[in-house]
C-alpha cells in the first residue's frame, strides 16, 4: 500500500511576517504596486484572512515606517551629540537607500518606534546642553538633509557602487556639446563625475559636516 505524502506546513500568518514581507514588496516593486489582496496572495491566505493581522492598508503602512525606523541608530541620552548625531544621519541615509519607497512616508506617520526615534534625539540634544528651541532647528535641519539627499539619491541613475556608470556612455557622447553650450557642466562632467571612484554618495559627508559644524557654532553661542 503506497504511503501518503505528507503536506508541507505552512508558515502561520502573523502581523509582523505580514508587515516584514510588505516592506521586501515595497523594496522590490514600489509602494505603488503594494495592495493588500497582493500581499495576501504572497503570504498565501485570503485577503479576509489578512485583515485580522492587519485591520487596513493604512494600519499596514504604519506598522511598515515601525519597521523601517526600527532599524536606524538611535542616539543615548549620554552621548556625546555631535558624533550621535552624524551616526544617526548616516545609519538613516543607509536605510532610507534599502527602504526608498519610505522616505515620503517616515514624516507622514507617527509611529511608536518614529515618536521613540524622535524623543531619543531630543534627549541626546537637551542632554548635550541644547535648548528646546536649539535641539528643534537641529534635528529639523539634519532630518530635511537627510531625507532630501536620500531622495535625490533615489532618482538619479546610479550603480549599486552609488557611481554613474549606469550614463557614463551618454555624458561621453554628450561631453562635446557639453563643452561648447554648458563648458562647466562639461568641466564638472570630465574633472569629477568621470574620475575613476567618484561617487555621488561621497557629498553626503561634505554636506553633513557643514551642517554640524554650523548647529556646534550655534550652540556655542548660545
Amino acid at each position: 500500500m503506497a504511503q501518503s505524502t505528507p503536506k508541507a506546513t505552512r508558515e502561520p500568518v502573523t502581523r509582523e511576517r505580514a508587515i516584514r514581507l510588505a516592506v521586501a514588496l515595497a523594496d522590490s516593486g514600489g509602494i505603488e504596486s503594494l495592495s493588500m489582496r497582493k500581499l495576501a496572495g504572497e503570504l498565501g491566505v485570503e485577503a479576509m484572512s489578512l485583515y485580522y493581522h492587519v485591520k487596513n492598508k493604512d494600519e499596514l503602512l504604519d506598522g511598515m515606517v515601525g519597521l523601517v525606523v526600527s532599524e536606524m541608530a538611535v542616539p543615548a541620552a549620554d552621548d556625546a551629540w555631535k558624533p550621535a548625531m552624524r551616526e544617526r544621519s548616516e545609519s538613516a541615509r543607509e536605510v532610507l537607500k534599502r527602504h526608498p519607497w519610505a522616505i515620503s512616508q517616515v514624516d507622514a506617520r507617527n509611529t511608536r518606534a518614529t515618536l521613540h526615534y524622535l524623543n531619543a534625539t531630543i534627549g541626546c540634544l537637551v542632554g548635550a546642553g541644547f535648548s528646546i528651541p536649539l535641539a528643534a532647528h537641529a534635528m529639523s535641519l539634519l532630518d530635511s538633509y537627510v531625507h532630501g539627499f536620500a531622495l535625490q539619491e533615489s532618482s538619479l541613475p546610479l550603480d549599486e557602487a552609488g557611481d554613474i556608470g549606469a550614463v557614463t556612455e551618454d555624458i561621453l557622447a554628450q561631453q562635446e556639446m557639453m563643452s561648447g553650450a554648458f563648458p562647466f557642466l562639461g568641466r564638472m562632467a570630465t574633472e569629477l563625475i568621470l574620475q575613476p571612484g567618484y561617487a555621488y554618495g561621497n557629498e553626503f559627508a561634505f554636506g553633513l559636516g557643514i551642517i554640524l559644524d554650523g548647529i556646534e557654532a550655534s550652540l556655542e553661542a548660545r
